[in-house]
């Protein structure tokens, strides 16, 4: 039997279903985590064939001696993964103390990790990216802007997700963030692209080969998302656009990807760039070594009548799948904001789109920066569909405009006697 480590398996939510399918093909599932074992869901229990909670998953000591405690009890470790971002450093760093080689080791974190180094390796895919420059000195990113022009992208250069990303505009915006960017941490600074992100989220077997291929569309920057309080959406997609298909399987080989689920992210251009193509071009912007953040799993078997929990159990068990896919559907997450006034109530919501509804939700604080408070996901056959579904759910109530004034009460006026009519004009203009 083999013998798979979950690290963090109640985070998020959902990925329970990740270690369910992995005991159902048989795999001994050791989870590790920090939520006491009387507080994991029912489910989650259940798809764990043992648990050890550390004090902190951040206590790399924790983690290794949880991890050592296994080995002697179960033997060795076949795999161990967490399908979080988060942890992929840690992850590795496991892998390669425990000699475990399935999956990155320590060595291969700079090329799927930062930023910088992610860019070398899209370039040898054949897929253009936005020039950049590691925020050294305030002199030399003033010499960057100058060359590519503002606004500028500013984010760790080891970062998750949108976390600490910053639109500057100018030169004094840029001393600001000279002044207050986290101290210790290097910071890429980019070319602003005008585009919307396109997904290519795939499983991948052992040779480097897709077992399932989807892809998803957020219309909105998740920086402005996350530095706005802004509403957030996005959707899978119906059908893979084909050049999405090809830079993706271009990256995933690049990449050197083997036996993983990936979140690749492309720019679809909405208007010509010089140095990266024209409008509606496919363009680099980073890879994820794991699944679309939050219950994007589900909206994908949603969206394709399948089930990627067990695809990706399969893959790991077996290095195959059997799982078809059924109807294809586009699948829109509306992710509302707390304290937003909406035309329509969370009832009106559920009247209207009761039919095409399949998830309802509060997102965890942990996650609502990118993804809102309140999250509708729902199916439609048409994009036109959809896009009234968005219409609809985000639409805010008009402002109430400015009182009008009282209707003047109309009253006889007399006239004194001997007032020039100058004057009487005057008189009746106040």
């Amino acid at each position: 039997m083999k013998n798979f480590i979950f690290i963090s398996p109640n985070f998020p939510t959902n990925y329970w279903m990740f270690c369910k399918e992995l005991k159902n093909n048989g795999l001994n599932v050791l989870g590790i985590g920090d939520q006491p074992y009387d507080e994991l869901s029912y489910e989650l229990k259940d798809s764990l064939n043992e648990y050890y909670k550390v004090d902190s998953l951040e206590n790399y000591d924790s983690v290794y001696r949880a991890t050592a405690f296994f080995i002697h009890k179960y033997g060795r470790i076949d795999w161990l993964e967490s399908n979080n971002e988060y942890w992929l450093e840690q992850n590795a760093k496991l892998r390669s103390d425990f000699n475990i080689k399935s999956g990155f080791q320590i060595e291969d974190i700079p090329r799927i990790k930062f930023k910088s180094k992610m860019k070398e390796y899209y370039k040898k895919a054949g897929i253009p990216a936005a020039r950049y420059h590691l925020a050294d000195t305030l002199k030399n990113s003033k010499a960057f802007a100058k060359e590519v022009g503002y606004p500028i992208i500013a984010k760790p250069d080891n970062g998750v997700g949108a976390a600490d990303t910053h639109r500057i505009s100018s030169d004094k915006e840029l001393n600001d963030f000279f002044e207050t960017k986290m101290p210790g941490v290097t910071y890429i600074l980019e070319e602003y692209i005008d585009a919307a992100v396109n997904s290519y989220d795939a499983i991948i077997d052992s040779n480097g080969e897709p077992i399932f291929e989807t892809g998803n569309v957020t219309p909105n920057s998740i920086m402005d998302i996350v530095n706005t309080a802004d509403n957030s959406i996005y959707y899978i997609v119906k059908d893979l656009p084909e050049d999405t298909r090809k830079a993706g399987r271009a990256a995933v080989k690049s990449f050197g990807v083997k036996s993983r689920f990936i979140h690749f992210e492309f720019f679809r251009l909405l208007s010509d760039h010089k140095g990266m193509g024209k409008k509606g071009d496919i363009t680099a912007l980073e890879v994820n070594m794991r699944p679309c953040g939050g219950f994007t799993p589900d909206m994908i078997n949603f969206g394709h009548s399948t089930n990627v929990y067990k695809i990706w159990a399969d893959m790991i068990a077996f290095d195959k799948s059997t799982v078809e896919s059924g109807a294809d559907k586009f699948c829109a997450y509306a992710g509302l904001r707390d304290g937003k006034n909406f035309v329509m109530s969370h009832e009106d919501i559920m009247e209207k789109y009761g039919e095409n509804m399949r998830m309802v939700e509060r997102i965890p604080d942990a996650l609502s920066g990118a993804m809102g408070n309140q999250m509708y996901v729902a199916v439609f056959d048409t994009e036109k569909e959809m896009n009234s579904f968005y219409d609809h759910v985000l639409e805010y109530k008009k402002p109430a405009g400015p009182k009008k004034s009282a209707k003047p009460v109309k009253r006889a006026i007399k006239k004194p006697a001997k007032r020039t009519a100058k004057k009487s004009a005057a008189k009746r203009a106040v």
